[in-house]
């Protein structure tokens, strides 16, 4: 991810999973009933990338996402249940989002699609088949607590 491409020069993408193996309280399997695997503790050594701290985002404050998301990938949390989410295969998503989070997504960046609509990038885990290639552009600046 983008740290790493600061750090180190070369994008890597991290994984997901690792957290879930390393994840010590509340849901063991995730949203989606997944399997925890197993950490690998003998790669303890041989890391792509270190995570030496973290910083909070005050809740429904794009300015200090965006702030944020400058530096650094931020794990936020959506509600992932729409169908017009799930099925998303390209463009600025604009569709309703509701308000039970249920989702950990990571975003990633922020840009402005040609026409004028701005935008988040985040990338999600359900690997690079959906949205485009595993990501999806969330519309931004939406004066709503519970999103578009």
């Amino acid at each position: 991810m983008r740290v790493t491409k600061l750090t180190t020069g070369k994008l890597i993408s991290l994984s997901e999973q690792e957290l879930v193996d390393r994840h010590s309280k509340g849901e063991d399997q995730g949203s989606s009933k997944g399997v925890d695997g197993t950490c690998n503790t003998n790669e303890e050594a041989n890391h792509s990338a270190t995570i030496n701290g973290f910083e909070d985002v005050p809740v429904n404050s794009e300015d200090a996402l965006q702030k944020a998301v400058a530096n650094q990938p931020v794990s936020v949390v959506i509600d992932a249940k729409g169908f017009d989410f799930q099925l998303n295969s390209g463009g600025v998503f604009m569709g309703p989002c509701g308000t039970q989070l249920n989702h950990g997504v990571t975003a990633v960046g922020y840009g402005d699609d040609d026409d004028g609509t701005k935008y988040w990038l985040v990338k999600k885990s359900w690997g690079g088949s959906w949205g485009e290639q595993g990501y999806i552009r969330m519309q931004r600046d939406v004066d709503a607590k519970e999103g578009p």
